[in-house]
């Protein structure tokens, strides 16, 4: 990083900054760096530590920049794609995606979900949990909702560590042949659970995808998905062509 005088420019002085700094990350640091204090970025720049401070903030929440604990602040990776495509016909969570069961209950479904899996209000379903892993970091947190009728051949699994019950109802329900999905996406806040499996704090902005898997003429399964909103982008379409993501990172779109 060089130097740069701010003290002429009529835009605030955190944003040029940010731009500044944003063209830095691109030219002279790898993914995963840790970039040097707040005392010598500000010394380095001219600038004070707050306007530093703001620069670092926006550039966290455009996803070019992640706050490790006990680390400091390193550079982000490539954000990674999240597909809203309707017209998708393969489960998600195949062996080419990086999603890990961790966990697996038998409950009742909240309403809205049981509502989507049109099944009786006191019908327990098996609820797999998973997270999305991406070059070592969780940047997603699942809740599968899967209706026993859509795993009939699923059996002598409750004695099963509850990892081991997870696979076995993953795996039977991608037996089904997939029909297709309805999706959609919302902006939420961090549940403290999914917080803690993202390692982010509770609140934090995320993007909550609710994919209802369609089979054999009904609803075969219903996933509530928390994204780490600094982390993703949003796809459409089959060829993903069509993105949101933020300035700088277009080159990684695939």
């Amino acid at each position: 990083m060089g130097t740069t005088q701010l003290e002429s420019v009529q835009e605030p002085k955190y944003w040029h900054l940010k731009t500044v700094l944003s063209e830095a990350l691109d030219s002279d640091f790898a993914v995963g760096e840790i970039l040097p204090n707040e005392r010598e970025l500000a010394a380095r720049f001219g600038v004070a530590r707050a306007t530093l401070r703001q620069a670092l903030e926006q550039l966290e929440l455009e996803g070019r920049l992640q706050r490790r604990r006990g680390v400091g602040t390193t550079v982000a990776p490539p954000r990674v794609g999240v597909a809203v495509s309707t017209a998708q016909h393969d489960w998600t969570g195949g062996a080419d995606e990086a999603w890990q069961p961790i966990g697996c209950t038998t409950a009742t479904a909240p309403a809205p979900v049981l509502a989507m899996l049109d099944v009786e209000s006191d019908e327990p379903v098996h609820i797999v949990r998973r997270i999305r892993v991406t070059q070592g970091q969780p940047v997603a947190a699942e809740l599968l909702y899967v209706p026993s009728a859509s795993v009939p051949e699923l059996s002598a699994i409750e004695s099963s560590p509850s990892a081991a019950r997870a696979r076995s109802v993953v795996r039977e329900l991608h037996r089904l042949g997939l029909d297709g999905q309805d999706r959609s996406v919302e902006l939420g806040s961090a549940r403290a659970d999914d917080a803690k499996e993202l390692d982010r704090l509770p609140g934090a902005p995320v993007l909550v995808v609710t994919t209802r898997y369609l089979a054999a003429g009904g609803t075969a399964a219903v996933s509530v998905a928390t994204y780490r909103a600094d982390t993703c982008r949003l796809t459409f379409g089959d060829s993903g062509d069509l993105e949101i993501s933020h300035p700088g990172q277009e080159r990684h779109a695939s």
